[in-house]
């Protein structure tokens, strides 16, 4: 079999001992497989606002984690979603390209992420300068994010530019992998074919949680739903909040448990603090190899959305509903995405998004199941984690996309 050497421009990946695993989990596979990968990532944290991979006076050092490379990329800091983060994004993506052109070693298939769309164009820029085929990883639409999230208007010029932009990397690309489902739909306005788009969702290693506590759907004393994940706009966690004040007030006894950082965290704390909750709390972030000691303590975990039709009906990809599930807990879900495992595998409740009430009633709802009905939600969470978030299945499917594309690639060459 032909073994690659592989690149993955990704801005926020990182190892274990981090938040952001996806990436990393899949690259182990592909080293376990014969290949080599290196992931271009920055050293600073998006969740903790600070440098924690370079040590000062460091622009970039590798690290080698399970057997996959890691270049640490020095860039700007920021603590909001202001120009300070612009900056920062660019000067990820200047520094990997100049970096990743000094590398000696032939390469043959890069990957470019677009969490942020200049990662994407920063990989696009290396693979010409390495003469090898790119792939243009989706994991949020630009503009169409921006816009849907109000921090951009249609009609501003830099909303033409970025959709040009993701037209460019899209037409360029050998394929186009995406977390996405109902991504070909989106990328047909570019006359993308349905079959250039590759849907490989969110995964995870189930190992994590082999030794995780069985749920057996009782709880004592207090219920308790966690929150583990980014505290960020898009997640609407003050509709949790707001549901937690109509719970306290009913004399109900569930306890809310916020695991996390991002730049909403703050203003959720003082929301907390104005709503008067005695029933909620807020701890810091957890590196993903210490998270099943936060989800063993749940009895339910908690996903919110934003009510946001025009861009959810391409779908969802969340990390966070990954490990929830593969913990065996059922889940509660606020949100309308055209995909929604929780819904397929019946493994929680779904509630309307952005409606405090709804979600207080579907609190109230769980809570008067019977212990097997809940065993039962949580049971068909470890389904769905085997049958759609497998690392080891969605591996095998990244490993034939990359050899069919570089496959592809030699025979154009060759003639």
């Amino acid at each position: 079999m032909t073994s690659l050497n592989i690149w993955w421009v990704s801005q926020y990946a990182s190892t274990p001992d981090q938040q952001y695993t996806a990436q990393h989990d899949l690259a182990k596979r592909l080293v376990a497989k014969g290949h080599r990968v290196t992931i271009f990532a920055t050293g600073f944290s998006h969740y903790k606002f600070k440098e924690v991979r370079l040590n000062p006076g460091e622009d970039w050092r590798t690290e080698e984690c399970e057997g996959v490379r890691f270049v640490w990329v020095r860039t700007s800091p920021y603590n909001a979603n202001n120009w300070k983060r612009i900056v920062n994004m660019i000067s990820y993506g200047w520094s990997t390209y100049r970096l990743g052109r000094g590398f000696a070693d032939p390469v043959d298939v890069i990957i470019g992420t677009t969490i942020q769309p200049l990662a994407a164009l920063a990989g696009y820029a290396l693979s010409i300068a390495k003469r090898c085929p790119f792939i243009f990883e989706v994991r949020d639409f630009w503009p169409l994010t921006l816009i849907q999230f109000g921090k951009l208007s249609p009609k501003n010029p830099a909303a033409f530019l970025l959709s040009s932009l993701e037209r460019f990397l899209a037409r360029k690309a050998s394929r186009v992998l995406t977390t996405l489902p109902g991504a070909s739909v989106y990328f047909k306005q570019y006359g993308i074919p349905a079959e250039k788009v590759v849907w490989i969702p969110n995964g995870l290693e189930l190992s994590r949680y082999k030794d995780l506590k069985p749920y057996d759907g009782q709880w004592s004393g207090h219920f308790t739903l966690v929150y583990a994940g980014g505290h960020v706009q898009a997640t609407a966690l003050e509709t949790v909040l707001k549901a937690a004040r109509i719970d306290q007030d009913n004399g109900n006894k569930a306890r809310f448990l916020f695991v996390g950082g991002g730049q909403a965290k703050a203003e959720l704390m003082a929301l907390a603090g104005k709503l008067g909750l005695r029933n909620v709390e807020f701890r810091d972030p957890v590196p993903k190899n210490e998270l099943h000691r936060v989800m063993e303590k749940a009895d339910a975990f908690i996903v919110s959305m934003q009510d946001l039709p025009d861009l959810y009906r391409y779908g969802i990809s969340f990390n966070k509903l990954c490990d929830y599930v593969a913990a065996g807990r059922p889940v509660l879900f606020a949100g309308n995405p055209s995909n929604n495992v929780v819904e397929e595998f019946q493994c929680g409740i779904v509630a309307p998004p952005e409606n405090p009430a709804a979600f207080a009633d579907a609190i109230h709802k769980f809570e008067n199941l019977t212990p097997g009905q809940r065993a039962e939600m949580g049971r068909n969470a470890i389904r769905c984690a085997r049958e759609r978030f497998d690392v080891v299945a969605l591996a095998d499917r990244l490993e034939k996309t990359l050899l069919s594309v570089v496959e592809e690639s030699s025979n154009v060459r060759n003639g």
